[in-house]
């Protein structure tokens, strides 16, 4: 079974092959709208636009205080890359997507469901397999063209994210040069142990440009790949292995 709906500015699909999924979309859709209430900076009342005019660390929410450390944790991972501090706010929206997918992924999990496919504006984790008994296949669009899927991934556990311009526009900046566009790399794929993972280097990984791809070459565990302005593919050494008629 599967349904989608707006939510966070985004269409949010989860689909579940295990029986009884219909009692489980309406928990998994409230606890997306509940994210977006805390952690939306376009929301004057969510939590984190509260501390953004000032609300003392003293009455942040214990699962504020973990997620913002969480991005902090990230800014050093990523050599000040991933920032979330923007003309002096904090915006942690970098990191909370592919976290509250993560989150609802342990929801489901703690459910005893096991295949499951969860997608927030394409970032994706997956669980076991497909309503055809296979592996789950991503598509990653042409940048230039996306109707086109230039390449297709299976993955069974992974999470799976994508950063370019192709379709939101420049909305990922470089924290050392904030001023400047990223306009050397369309489109970023990351295929990470989980989505939490795959995003936040995703996110930091473009903002490095075209050295983002040689980054994620040097993290265990992910895999990438780079679409440049000049239409020349780079990937990363292990990344292969998860395409589908390579």
């Amino acid at each position: 079974m599967k349904r989608t709906e707006l939510i966070m500015g985004m269409p949010i699909t989860i689909e579940i092959v295990d029986k009884g999924a219909e009692k489980h979309f309406t928990a998994l859709f409230d606890y997306f709208r509940k994210v977006d209430s805390q952690y939306s900076t376009y929301k004057k009342d969510s939590e984190i636009s509260q501390i953004n005019n000032g609300l003392p660390e003293s009455k942040w929410s214990a699962e504020m205080k973990t997620v913002l450390g969480l991005c902090e944790q990230t800014r050093r991972d990523t050599k000040g890359y991933f920032n979330i501090m923007h003309n002096g706010k904090r915006d942690p929206s970098g990191l909370v997507k592919g976290w509250a997918i993560a989150n609802a992924a342990n929801m489901l999990r703690k459910k005893k469901v096991s295949n499951f496919y969860i997608e927030a504006g394409g970032d994706i984790q997956v669980s076991g397999n497909d309503a055809d008994n296979k592996s789950w296949t991503v598509g990653i669009r042409n940048p230039f063209n996306i109707d086109e899927i230039i390449k297709t991934i299976a993955v069974s556990s992974e999470g799976v994210a994508t950063s370019g311009t192709y379709i939101r526009g420049q909305h990922i900046y470089d924290p050392f040069h904030p001023k400047a566009t990223i306009d050397q790399v369309s489109g970023l794929t990351v295929i990470g142990p989980n989505i939490m993972q795959a995003d936040r280097f995703a996110t930091a990984a473009f903002a490095m440009g075209v050295g983002g791809i040689s980054f994620i070459q040097t993290i265990p565990d992910l895999e990438g790949y780079m679409v440049t302005a000049d239409k020349t593919a780079t990937f990363t050494s292990g990344f292969e292995r998860y395409v589908v008629n390579a």
